[in-house]
């Protein structure tokens, strides 16, 4: 099969589905396009089984490879009562895998000279310069010390800098600051203004002790907005999404696309059903109708499947794509490799690097992959991953908190690299 050159393909791609896609793979008759057509329906079946077993109420999955989209298709539906089925250009709340973009953004800071990413955190924002930690006392208790060194920028995008979600050992302190949990949405004030108020609270961690997920990218967020001296939602339109051409990626949606925002459903012992709205960490939250006032870099973008697509094979190819050079080659290298050794608390072979969380033993991960794949989620079950060994790039959205445990994740990496040696 004669591949479409990149820039063609990533301009035609929201008018692709899996049929379409499939139907140029090949030639009438030809045994390699009907041999890949059905592997890849392996995946479509196993994404409607979902839908209909009310595991999922729907989802969109995109795969590519070498540039070239190999799958990209709609189960389910946008919204289970008003009977809308889900479409391939639906907007998605995609929560964490907002970390990425803005570690690049960060990254983009680094090459233009604006900080060093091994710079102590309070040379700009002067709040964290001297910090405190938490030490549980072995009774119940814990005592409030001081942190050991300041808090660095590497320590924030490798998530070891000790700053949890607020639920650590003085979660009573984080409660009553009113900072707690990952969601920003309904906040009324700029997200600088609570990062600033959460240097005066106690951390779960010495900075560099231990991998801690948290507050660390929302930390970074405020971090550009001083640097760079515009919101953060300014400088990623800017610096990422404009040039990138993603132009269904926003903090909060325009009120044109509301129709596009696929409902949240949570999962229950009685089925699937729409989450409170707007809800907390569980719920639609306030992404159309709210105070709009709060930019959450750890977890507030809303994006489409192609959006993040692109992002994605930005990375892959080094930094650039369709003539939009974002970062060097050398900047992708190394937020791409293991930077905290055996301090991420998952193990199984999975490191962290500088926003991703990379393979690097797939025995003892035990899941089809290649060593070096990087990829992370997001709490509504969205999910993806980079595999530079294949040129491989998967995208996964849905739209479900809590999960009620549904195992499509594995299904999806399985079904994808058994139908592998088909996408050429």
């Amino acid at each position: 099969m004669n591949r479409m050159p990149r820039r063609l393909l990533w301009g035609v791609l929201p008018l692709l589905v899996v049929g379409a896609a499939l139907a140029v793979s090949g030639v009438p008759g030809s045994t390699a396009a009907e041999s890949d057509a059905g592997r890849l329906e392996r995946l479509s079946g196993a994404l409607e089984s979902y839908v209909e077993e009310g595991g999922l109420a729907g989802a969109v999955a995109l795969v590519a490879r070498g540039g070239e989209v190999s799958y990209l298709e709609a189960v389910g539906h946008r919204d289970v009562a008003a009977g809308d089925p889900m479409e391939t250009d639906d907007i998605f709340r995609i929560a964490s895998q907002t970390k990425a973009i803005v570690s690049v953004g960060v990254m983009i800071l680094q090459e233009e000279g604006g900080l060093l990413i091994s710079d102590p955190l309070g040379r700009y924002l002067p709040e964290y310069m001297e910090t405190t930690v938490a030490v549980p006392d072995g009774a119940g208790g814990y005592d409030i010390v001081p942190a050991n060194r300041p808090i660095t920028i590497r320590d924030l995008l490798t998530h070891t800098a000790g700053i949890g979600y607020g639920g650590g050992p003085a979660a009573e302190l984080w409660e009553e600051a009113g900072i707690q949990g990952w969601y920003f949405a309904h906040r009324d004030e700029p997200v600088r203004e609570t990062v600033r108020r959460m240097a005066a609270l106690p951390m779960d961690a010495q900075p560099g002790e231990r991998y801690v997920y948290g507050y660390a990218t929302d930390i970074l967020g405020a971090l550009v907005e001083e640097v760079s001296g515009e919101p953060l939602d300014a400088f990623l339109r800017a610096r990422i999404f404009e040039p990138l051409g993603m132009v269904d990626t926003h903090f909060y949606l325009p009120e044109e696309k509301r129709d596009r925002l696929t409902v949240v459903y949570s999962a229950s012992e009685d089925g699937l059903a729409p989450a409170p709205d707007p809800g907390g960490m569980v719920g639609q939250g306030a992404y159309v109708d709210g105070p709009r006032a709060s930019f959450s870099g750890g977890a507030g973008l809303l994006s489409t499947a192609h959006d993040y697509a692109r992002f994605l094979q930005m990375m892959l190819n080094g930094g650039e794509l369709d003539g939009a050079r974002i970062l060097s080659s050398k900047s992708v290298d190394l937020m791409t490799v293991n930077h905290v050794g055996d301090r991420f608390n998952w193990g199984g072979g999975v490191g962290f690097g500088l926003g991703f969380s990379v393979l690097a033993d797939l025995g003892a991960r035990g899941t089809p992959g290649s060593v070096g794949e990087y990829g992370w989620g997001g709490a509504y079950h969205s999910t993806y991953w980079v595999d530079p060994a294949e040129d491989l790039v998967v995208v996964y959205f849905t739209q479900l908190i809590p999960t009620g445990g549904v195992d499509d994740h594995a299904k999806l990496r399985t079904l994808v690299y058994q139908a592998l040696d088909e996408m050429q």
